[in-house]
């Protein structure tokens, strides 16, 4: 007489990852209940979740936003400190290229401008904010500090990528404003490049203006400190005021565009809308001075 040996029974179903297979996962989402591996466990505020869930809340929350509709960025000013080391960088490469290479190829004069002379670099309209004068290293140290209180106060309240428009603007703005406002290049004349981020740090002052205003902040120390900085550029020589003008004017009217523009679903490609415009004055301005040269 036989005796059958019973069988064991079936051990319980070891859980998997979702994602793997292959991988037991003894944890489970707090969100959803599925079991997730080390590799897809995101650590929630009680237990863990899986990164599918963690995925899903990002897409279904929406963005902080600031009042001018920029994306809140805690932390450090990125574009701020992103805008001195490149200005950095090039000032010491200005001292390392041999023949003046880094000056001669990115400063601006209003013979670059024009077409007609055979010299249409247009790009150093912005290239030479980001060049210093080599023989006074106050140039770059008292540009770079005031980008740095200025960039720390605007940055987080515009959001980065509008800060960097308006900066960017205002450089260019700032070469405008001296095309206009000097004489038209005369054949045979030496070439004089201007260089210098002034002319982007008028325009952070005219945002800033702009920007307390809307505000209702009160705006008499902003007052004084252009009317200073302004007249420094009468009394000192080879200071160029004009770019500093033109950056202050570019600069308030990025700061308008920006904070004028209605709150709404569409402030973001409205306000991109208006910095396009301001752009395109700009253009068209540099088209008329070098239309009546």
């Amino acid at each position: 007489m036989s005796y059958g040996i019973p069988a064991a029974e079936p051990s319980a179903q070891i859980p998997v990852c979702p994602r793997h297979p292959d991988r037991p996962a003894y944890v489970r989402c707090q969100r959803c209940g599925r079991p997730a591996c080390p590799d897809c466990q995101r650590a929630a505020a009680v237990g863990f979740q899986c990164v599918d869930c963690v995925n899903e809340t990002k897409r279904t929350t929406p963005d902080v936003r600031t009042v001018y509709g920029g994306a809140v960025a805690t932390g450090r000013p990125v574009v701020t400190l992103t805008i001195i080391a490149l200005c950095g960088l090039l000032y010491v490469l200005q001292w390392l290229v041999p023949s003046d290479g880094i000056y001669e190829n990115l400063a601006f004069a209003t013979v670059y401008a024009d077409p007609s002379y055979g010299v249409f670099e247009p790009w150093r309209m912005l290239t030479s904010a980001f060049l210093h004068s080599q023989g006074f290293i106050l140039h770059i140290v008292l540009n770079m500090y005031t980008l740095w209180i200025f960039g720390q106060a605007l940055e987080p309240l515009l959001g980065r990528i509008r800060f960097l428009a308006v900066y960017l603007l205002s450089a260019v703005g700032g070469s405008v404003g001296f095309l206009l406002l000097t004489p038209a290049y005369a054949p045979g004349v030496p070439v004089t490049g201007v260089v210098g981020a002034s002319g982007a740090i008028f325009g952070l002052f005219g945002a800033m203006l702009v920007v307390q205003r809307h505000r209702g902040g009160d705006t008499r120390q902003l007052w004084v400190l252009i009317a200073i900085n302004g007249a420094v550029g009468f009394m000192v020589p080879q200071i160029a005021w004009q770019a500093h003008l033109g950056g202050l004017v570019t600069g308030a009217l990025c700061a308008a565009v920006i904070a004028y523009t209605p709150r709404g679903r569409s402030q973001g490609l409205m306000q991109a809308g208006g910095l396009v415009l301001v752009l395109a004055l700009l253009v068209a301005a540099t088209a008329f001075r070098m239309a009546t040269a």
